[in-house]
């Protein structure tokens, strides 16, 4: 991170010196070049070539090491931004991965509930089906309970009937 500032902090400051100097390597070689053809001077005249042909080639080659240099500054500024923007994309994944998990998590309590809320139901439906059978039971031994004591009430009634009639006398012996 510390490079990459430095070197962002230093582009302005490389772009502005090569400038300058390219700049002032145009003027001079202009400057020079109309008088050393004035003096007529073949000797003056070829190394004024030279040094036109050395600064040209120092300015090409300052030029070429610019370009090389604000290339590795922006190929460091896209490679800093695309490492943002997987940290970004990782992020985002990671924050939509617990949130599924969340949600699942929650489905899956939501679930349980449910099943033990149907356990729960089928547990106290069993429990009343029990129960009412009880009570059918209990109630269909006092029926028959009923009716038994019903029919030993009408055998004790037949029978003292059946004994409580009274028979009449003889005819014959009534009067004595």
């Amino acid at each position: 991170m510390r490079s990459g500032r430095a070197l962002r902090a230093a582009l302005p400051f490389l772009l502005a010196v090569g400038l300058a100097v390219s700049l002032a390597g145009c003027s001079e070689g202009s400057s020079k070049s109309p008088a050393a053809e004035a003096s007529g001077a073949t000797g003056a005249s070829e190394e004024a070539n030279e040094e036109v042909a050395a600064e040209k080639q120092e300015e090409t080659s300052e030029a070429l090491k610019n370009r090389e240099l604000l290339s590795l500054l922006e190929a460091k500024k896209r490679e800093e931004a695309a490492e943002a923007e997987a940290q970004g994309t990782e992020q985002a994944a990671a924050a939509k991965a617990k949130k599924r998990e969340a949600k699942a998590k929650k489905a899956e309590q939501e679930a349980k509930k449910r099943e033990a809320a149907a356990v729960a139901k089928a547990k106290k439906q069993e429990e009343q089906l029990k129960a009412e059978a009880v009570k059918q039971r209990e109630a269909a031994k006092k029926r028959e309970a009923e009716v038994k004591k019903q029919e030993a009430e009408r055998a004790a009634t037949q029978t003292t009937t059946t004994t409580t009639v009274p028979v009449p006398p003889p005819a014959g012996e009534a009067g004595q």
